[in-house]
C-alpha cells in the first residue's frame, strides 16, 4: 500500500538555488569604504572652513546671485525654445530658404565657442555704437544708443540665448523624425492642415524625446551662467561667491557655497524634469510589471493539467500525435 502511494506522489523537483554575485558585495563594500572616508575628511579637516560656509550661505549677495542665475537661466532657455522650435520647423521644411538657413544658422552657433559669443555680445556697442532704421542708402528715420537697449543683462540673455538655440534645434529636430511618418499621412487624411499636425499631432508625441535631453541642457545652462562675465556681468552666483573669497581671502568655503546652491537648483530642476518626462511618456514608458493576484494564480494551477494526464491529452488527438 504505501508503496503504491509513493508511486502515485508528484515527482520532487529540483531545488533552484539563487545564484550568486559576490562581486557585487565587494564592489559595495569598496564604494562604503571610500564613501565614509570622503565623509570622514569632511568632517575633521579643518580647512573647509564649514563655520565660513554656514556663515555666506544666505549672504544678501549670495541670495541675488542665486536669484540673478535663475533669471538668466529661465530667460535663455525661454528665447533658445522659442527659436530652436522654429529652427526645427524650417529645417523640416519643403522651402530650400528655410531649409539652409536653419542650417547655417545651427552652423554658425554651434561651431563657435559661447565665451566668444558672449565677447561678442559685450562689444556689441563697440562694432555698433547706434542702432537705426530707415532707407538703405538713404536718409534716417530714427536711431537709438545701442548701449542702451543692450545692455549687460540683456547681452548675457542674447549670448546664452542664441548659442543654446543652436543645440536645441537639433535636439527637436531628432524628436519630430522620431514620429512615424504615417502619423502624419493619417492627419492629412483626415483633412488636418499641416500646421494644425504639426502642433497637435507630431509635437505632443516628439516631445518624449525632446525633454529629456532638454532638461539636460536646462542643467547645462544653469552652470555656463558662469561665463557672463565675458559680457561683462556682475551679478550671478559664480562672480558674487568670487567677490567675497577675494575680500576675505578663502577661496574653498566660498567655492563650497556656490557649489551647494548650484546643487540645490539642479536637483529641484531634475525633479521638475522627472514629472514633465512621466507627463509625456504615458503609455509608452510604462513598464511596471502586471501585479499578479495571489488568488487567481493559486486557482490557476489547480486546474492546470498534471504531467500524469500529458498521455491522454495526446492520445485525443492522433494528427497531432503523428506530427
Amino acid at each position: 500500500m504505501d508503496s503504491h502511494q509513493d508511486s502515485q506522489a508528484a515527482p520532487v523537483l529540483n531545488k533552484a538555488v539563487p545564484v550568486r554575485h559576490p562581486g557585487r558585495w565587494i564592489s559595495a563594500i569598496i564604494i562604503l569604504g571610500a564613501l565614509a572616508l570622503f565623509l570622514q575628511s569632511l568632517v575633521t579637516n579643518p580647512n573647509f572652513r564649514w563655520d565660513v560656509v554656514g556663515a555666506y550661505i544666505l549672504d544678501v549677495k549670495v541670495v541675488q546671485g542665486v536669484v540673478w542665475t535663475l533669471v538668466l537661466t529661465v530667460a535663455s532657455m525661454l528665447l533658445a525654445i522659442i527659436l530652436a522650435v522654429l529652427l526645427a520647423f524650417m529645417r523640416q521644411s519643403e522651402n530650400p530658404v528655410f531649409r539652409y538657413s536653419s542650417w547655417t544658422w545651427v552652423w554658425f552657433f554651434r561651431g563657435t565657442p559661447v565665451y566668444t559669443q558672449l565677447i561678442f555680445w559685450g562689444l556689441i556697442a563697440v562694432l555698433y555704437p547706434k542702432i537705426s532704421a530707415g532707407v538703405p542708402f538713404g536718409p534716417e528715420m530714427f536711431s537709438v544708443d545701442t548701449s542702451t537697449v543692450v545692455t549687460a543683462t540683456v547681452a548675457a540673455i542674447l549670448g546664452l540665448g542664441l548659442n543654446e538655440s543652436a543645440y536645441l534645434a537639433e535636439i527637436f529636430r531628432a524628436g519630430l523624425k522620431s514620429v512615424d511618418q504615417g502619423q502624419m499621412e493619417a492627419a492629412e487624411a483626415l483633412g488636418m492642415g499641416k500646421t494644425k499636425i504639426m502642433w497637435r499631432i507630431i509635437l505632443p508625441q516628439a516631445m518624449r524625446v525632446i525633454v529629456p535631453p532638454t532638461g539636460n541642457e536646462t542643467i547645462g545652462m544653469l552652470k555656463t551662467t558662469s561665463l557672463v562675465l565675458a559680457v561683462p556681468f556682475t551679478l550671478d552666483l559664480t562672480f558674487a561667491t568670487n567677490a567675497l573669497a577675494n575680500r576675505t581671502y578663502l577661496p574653498v568655503p566660498l567655492l563650497i557655497v556656490a557649489a551647494i546652491w548650484y546643487l540645490v537648483i539642479t536637483s529641484l530642476l531634475m525633479v521638475g524634469q522627472h514629472f514633465i518626462e512621466a507627463y509625456y511618456g504615458k503609455g509608452v514608458d510604462n513598464r511596471a510589471p502586471a501585479t499578479v493576484n495571489p488568488a487567481a494564480a493559486k486557482a490557476a494551477a489547480a486546474v492546470a493539467p498534471s504531467a500524469d494526464a500529458e498521455p491522454a491529452l495526446k492520445m485525443d488527438f492522433p494528427e497531432e500525435e503523428a506530427k
